[in-house]
C-alpha cells in the first residue's frame, strides 16, 4: 500500500512576497526561539482520493504517501503517533512517525466516531453497535493490535462512546431509524451495568468533553450534558434546533457547537452557533455576521481557550465563547461555497497549539497559520485535491 514520495510538492505558495521554502516565514534570532508553532514533533495526515499524504507539522514537507479506498475518514488516537483510517474492513491503523500505513486493523462493521479521552481510545462501529475500548498508550509501535473491551449496544445505529477516566462508559441509544438518547455505564466484572440514562436527545450525535469531565451530546432540538453522574437536558430556543458537532477545550467549561434551524434546508452550509456552559447548564444561540458560514470541519479551538471559524469568506474569525462575539478575523484562503455533499472536499481547520493548519482544495493547498498573529507561516500545494486533515 505504500508507495514513493513522488507527488510530494510541485511548488510552495509566496506569502507577502517572500518564498517559505517550506519553512516558517520570517526571521528568527540565533538561538531564540519562534513566537509561535506547533509541536516540532507533530504530523498532519492529509486524505485525498485514493490516498493519504503525511506531512511535516512544521515545515508542511511531505513525508510520505500512501494508497487508500477512494473515500476514507482520518480520525486522532490520542498517542501523538497514530491515526484511526477508516476504511471498509474497519479502522486501519496509520504510524505518522514511520511513517507506515500498517495491516494492523481494528475490524468494524461500517467505522464510526473515535473518541480519545484521558487515557483511552474508544472506537464505535455503527453496523454492529460495538464499542471498542483500549489503553491508548498500548498500541504505540508495538507491532499489533493492543488488549481490548468491548460492548455491543441492543440495536445497531450511528453512534459515539466516550470513557471517563473513573472507567464510566457513555454512550448512545438508538436504532437504524432513530436515536433517542444515552446512557451511562459502569464496570462490574467483565461487562457494565448501567448507572444513569436519558432519552430526551432525538437525533443524538457527536460528543464534546470540557472541563471536570462535562461531556455535551448534540440533539434535534439542544444538547444533553453529563455531569457528576446524571444527564441533563439543555433545550434549543427553536422547535427544531440541531447541534450535532460540539467544539471543546477540556481546561474550559464553554463549548461551541454547530447550530441548524431548517431541517430541509439544502446543502451543509450553517450561520448560528450554539454556546453551551457547562457550569451553569446554559445553552444560548448566536447569529454570526452576515455571509459568515460554515461546515462541521470548520471550527476548532485554539488559544485562549477561542472557537476559530474558518468561513466561506476565506477567513478564520475569532470567536470568543464566553461573549459570542467576533473579536478579530485572518485572511487565508480564497472566498469558497459549500459542498454538495458532506464527502465532498470543502476547506477544513484542525489546531495544534498555536498552529491551524487550514486546507485549501481549490488550489491543492496546505497552509499554516499562526493563530496570535493571522501571519500564514507556511504553505505547500499538493498534487491532489485534499480533503480531510487529522493531526497526530
Amino acid at each position: 500500500m505504500h508507495t514513493p514520495q513522488n507527488r510530494a510538492l510541485r511548488a510552495v505558495t509566496a506569502v507577502a512576497g517572500m518564498s517559505l521554502a517550506l519553512s516558517a516565514c520570517g526571521s528568527t534570532a540565533e538561538g531564540e526561539e519562534p513566537t509561535a508553532k506547533a509541536d516540532k514533533g507533530s504530523r498532519l495526515a492529509v486524505s485525498y482520493a485514493n490516498g493519504i499524504a503525511v506531512l511535516d507539522g512544521e515545515t508542511l514537507e511531505v513525508v510520505d504517501e500512501f494508497e487508500t479506498e477512494e473515500f476514507v475518514r482520518l480520525n486522532p488516537i490520542g498517542d501523538g503517533r497514530n491515526l484511526a483510517v477508516t476504511t471498509s474492513k474497519g479502522f486501519q491503523v496509520l504510524d505518522t512517525r514511520t511513517p507506515e500505513l500498517t495491516d494492523l486493523v481494528f475490524p468494524a462493521d461500517t467505522g464510526g466516531h473515535v473518541v480519545h479521552h484521558g487515557d483511552t481510545t474508544v472506537l464505535y462501529a455503527d453496523g454492529s453497535g460495538e464499542t471498542t475500548i483500549f489503553d491508548t498508550a498500548a498500541l504505540g509501535d508495538a507491532g499489533k493490535l493492543p488488549e481490548t473491551t468491548t460492548w455491543t449496544a441492543p440495536e445497531a445505529h450511528h453512534g459515539v462512546s466516550i470513557v471517563l477516566e473513573d472507567g464510566t462508559l457513555l454512550t448512545t441509544v438508538g436504532t437504524e431509524e432513530s436515536r433517542s438518547g444515552a446512557i451511562a455505564l459502569t464496570p462490574k466484572g467483565s461487562s457494565f451495568e448501567q448507572i444513569a440514562a436519558n432519552d430526551t436527545c432525538p437525533g443524538i450525535h457527536g460528543e464534546g468533553t470540557a472541563a471536570d469531565e462535562a461531556v455535551v451530546f448534540g440533539c434535534e432540538d439542544g444538547a444533553l450534558l453529563y455531569r457528576d453522574g446524571a444527564f441533563e437536558k439543555l433545550q434549543a430556543p427553536d422547535e427544531f434546533g440541531r447541534m450535532g458537532n460540539a467544539y471543546v477545550s477540556e481546561t474550559s467549561p464553554l463549548i461551541v457547537g454547530d447550530y441548524k434551524t431548517d431541517p430541509d434546508a439544502e446543502g451543509y452550509l450553517l450561520d448560528m452557533v450554539t454556546l453551551i456552559d457547562t457550569e451553569k447548564s446554559t445553552l444560548k444561540t448566536v447569529s454570526l455576521p452576515e455571509g459568515v458560514e460554515y461546515t462541521f470541519r470548520d471550527v476548532a479551538r485554539g488559544p485562549e481557550d477561542l472557537a476559530y471559524i474558518l468561513a466561506t469568506d476565506g477567513s478564520i474569525h475569532v470567536l470568543d465563547p464566553a461573549t459570542g462575539t467576533i473579536t478579530d478575523e485572518y485572511p487565508v484562503v480564497k472566498p469558497w461555497e459549500g459542498p454538495v455533499e458532506w464527502q465532498d472536499p470543502h476547506p477544513a481547520i484542525k489546531v495544534d497549539g498555536d498552529i491551524a493548519y487550514v486546507t485549501e482544495p481549490a488550489t491543492n493547498t496546505v497552509h499554516a497559520v499562526d493563530l496570535t498573529s493571522g501571519e500564514i507561516t507556511a504553505s505547500v500545494e499538493l498534487d491532489e485535491q485534499p480533503n480531510e486533515i487529522a493531526l497526530s
